[in-house]
């Protein structure tokens, strides 16, 4: 594959052939597949040199899209309220995950990292992808996410498709909190 610009079209036909692509998100350029897939999210770990024991995060353009993964049932009416109050936007929470979810996405834990996004390019990529998506910064492991296109190319290598558009301008990677105890995981 060529290091050129990919159309949306052209990314989520890849997503669908368990391929890695990278887009744009609120703060950096993501890494993103489809959480079905066993193969995709294992090159997506590959390319990220990061242990599936971590676990994952999924973004969506909605609520709907997440729910094979997540056991709402499990939510109480107030925090869902809460988490729905900062959604969508740049918030990923730790919410509890359905016995069927897989190892591989949410790693050694009985939660799942989960994000309603407000970007316009990750909300048509999971609209035509029909699913919501693996989504990690764009960047190996202990290495800066990038925030460009070419940045992507550089850091990673042109292998995998790269859907153009600009981040949000957000400087900080999405605020992680968990919803069961309220702890704040990582700052935004």
């Amino acid at each position: 594959m060529s290091p050129i610009i990919h159309s949306l079209m052209e990314c989520a036909r890849y997503v669908s052939q368990s391929m890695v692509v990278s887009y744009p998100t609120e703060s950096v350029f993501g890494l993103g597949c489809n959480p079905n897939s066993q193969i995709a999210v294992q090159r997506l770990l590959a390319l990220k040199k990061r242990s599936m024991k971590k676990g994952l995060i999924l973004v969506s353009a909605n609520y709907k899209q997440l729910i094979p993964w997540i056991a709402d049932e499990e939510l109480s009416d107030d925090q869902r309220s809460y988490m729905f109050s900062r959604w969508p936007g740049p918030v990923t929470w730790i919410v509890p995950a359905r016995r069927t979810t897989p190892f591989w996405l949410r790693g050694q834990f009985t939660t799942i990292a989960v994000r309603v996004s407000n970007h316009p390019t990750v909300i048509a990529l999971c609209k035509s992808c029909n699913t919501a998506l693996v989504s990690t910064s764009a960047n190996l492991t202990g290495f800066l996410p990038c925030r460009r296109e070419s940045e992507v190319i550089e850091n990673i290598g042109n292998h995998i498709p790269v859907l153009v558009g600009q981040t949000s301008g957000h400087l900080h990677p999405s605020e992680i909190r968990n919803l069961l105890t309220g702890e704040l995981i990582r700052g935004g």
